[in-house]
């Protein structure tokens, strides 16, 4: 079965679908931030605590190296089985703290009076906790849901990468990797346009809608675990072979890896440059609310049909597969007509997203560049290195953006098409600054550990990440909550703030970019070598 083309690159559909579904559910309520401050009474500050919540167990209860252990003891198979599951379970759990029954249920007085916690040590500026006195009970139990779902996305995400492994070892393992990202990254722009939708679906605003469909994809993502398991079990069958398993997370690891400078630069990177990206998600259409002079069209108007919803995800997958595949043609005139194509779509796309007025559209442009220039980049690193240099290029870029986010976006506010058109270029530099970390920070690693210690190596760098994003959801509401005048409207706060702090995150990670280029240079560590010789 591992010989066939046709069933490799089906048991990488099956493991990306569950990834997409994951990545969907993950921001299911971002771009519906005014809806909950309108319709359940969250403030930012419990918005973010909730956000941040995801990944509160992989850090403060080291789930993320139990799933390691599981992973290692268990097999892949299993382990996708019981992430899924988890996730189900949390995603369950959530829908049903923003539904209609949770709201005067003895469930709802429960978590009134309980998880009240305060500030730590009585330090205000340390309150990043998951739950707070005077948080509505139904961000509360939201947040318990999304600590399950946190837990068994992480455990996917590293299950995921084991499978593909498994299957393409000695073939188009690459090209395996960049297409399982790819396509869970379009699971971002699927939710930013189909969660508000369903929100506003029918006659009445209905924020559980958008969980429900979430809970629905999480329903899927259990059944493409499923049939992987029957596949990846009749390929153990078939080979004879126990199912590989890398060496566990040692404690004893630690202590090696630690001694490694340019470890800690690249550790402190990841984490540095993810939390200005992903915290940045849960906020980035509120903020376009914010900045942006949108005008609802008429409910009879063709821009706010049903119809042009399913058209604009339509061009959105056209952008990213026909973007993607040019990277792999072999005849010029074939990759120039892929890349045509993805260009005419993206810009129709872009027109459609400003008739339509919508934020959630617009931010959904994120991804799709990044499908498009992943490859490239990744390619690029594998025969011409460079790679500490796309660090500090791509976090030049990242800073480069949040500030046009905070100053000048703001500026154009009564410029319809200025406005619109700003934040869309914005946007799209941002997802490109996004493609060259993944493309360079990843495959550095090995050059700076022991091959012995990888596996270890990535999941302390995994769990140092989570911390980030954890931590920035939560200051961002806090921010937020902090610099507005209480009573301020969901679409008329000031992003300001916030927005510095993740430009702050972008110059410390040029700083260390630089530092460790200068590292590499006096130890010869061969970040700036091809990794294809």
């Amino acid at each position: 079965m591992r010989d066939s083309a046709g069933m490799r690159w089906t048991a990488l559909l099956l493991l990306a679908l569950a990834m997409f579904c994951a990545y969907i559910f993950m921001d299911i309520l971002s771009p519906i931030k005014d809806l909950m401050q309108e319709t359940r009474g969250w403030d930012s500050s419990s918005f973010g605590r909730m956000q941040g919540s995801e990944v509160f167990l992989n850090v403060f209860a080291f789930f993320l190296i139990f799933a390691g252990i599981i992973l290692d003891k268990m097999g892949v198979r299993f382990t996708m089985l019981l992430s899924a599951g988890v996730m189900l379970i949390g995603a369950c759990i959530k829908w049903y703290a923003v539904s209609e029954s949770f709201i005067g249920s003895s469930m709802e007085a429960w978590f009134n009076n309980h998880l009240n916690w305060g500030a730590p040590f009585g330090q205000e500026w340390l309150d990043v906790l998951p739950f707070a006195e005077g948080m509505p009970a139904s961000a509360k139990l939201a947040a318990s849901g999304f600590m399950i779902f946190g837990c068994g996305c992480e455990m996917a995400g590293i299950t995921v990468s084991r499978g593909i492994v498994k299957w393409f070892k000695g073939r188009e393992m690459a090209m395996a990797m960049g297409s399982e990202m790819a396509l869970a990254r379009l699971g971002v722009a699927t939710c930013m346009i189909f969660s508000p939708y369903f929100a506003h679906l029918g006659e009445n605003v209905s924020v559980s809608r958008s969980v429900a469909f979430g809970v629905v994809l999480m329903c899927i993502a259990l059944i493409m675990s499923i049939v992987y398991f029957f596949l990846d079990k009749k390929l153990d069958a078939q080979t004879g072979e126990a199912e590989e398993k890398d060496d566990p997370f040692k404690i004893s690891d630690i202590g090696q890896i630690l001694k490694s400078s340019g470890f800690w630069l690249v550790a402190l990177l990841c984490v540095l440059y993810y939390s200005a990206i992903f915290p940045f998600q849960k906020y980035a259409t509120n903020m376009l609310q914010c900045n942006l002079t949108l005008t609802t069209p008429s409910p009879d108007s063709f821009w706010a049909s049903n119809t042009v919803t399913m058209i604009q995800y339509a061009l959105s997958l056209l952008v990213a597969a026909t973007g993607f595949a040019s990277n792999f043609q072999k005849k010029a005139s074939a990759r120039h007509t892929l890349l045509g194509i993805s260009i005419v779509a993206l810009i129709t796309y872009c027109y459609m997203g400003y008739m339509c007025q919508s934020a959630g559209s617009i931010f959904a442009v994120f991804p799709l560049l990044a499908v498009l220039i992943t490859p490239i980049l990744g390619s690029y690193v594998d025969h011409k290195g460079k790679a500490a240099s796309m660090l500090i290029l791509g976090s030049l870029l990242l800073i480069g953006c949040h500030l046009t986010f905070a100053f000048i976006l703001p500026m154009f506010k009564d410029s319809a098409i200025g406005g619109v058109t700003i934040a869309y270029i914005t946007i799209l530099v941002l997802g490109a600054s996004f493609s060259l970390v993944p493309a360079s920070l990843w495959p550095s690693v090995p050059k700076l550990v022991d091959a012995k210690i990888i596996g270890s190596a990535y999941a302390l760098i995994f769990w140092i990440q989570n911390i980030g994003l954890w931590l920035f959801p939560t200051l961002y509401g806090k921010m937020l909550d902090a610099t507005n005048p209480q009573g301020t409207a969901a679409t008329e706060l000031d992003h300001t703030i916030p927005l510095i702090m993740f430009a702050g995150l972008g110059l410390a990670a040029l700083i260390l970019g630089l530092v460790l280029k200068i590292v590499d240079k006096k130890k010869g560590l061969g970040l700036e070598k091809p990794n294809i010789m």
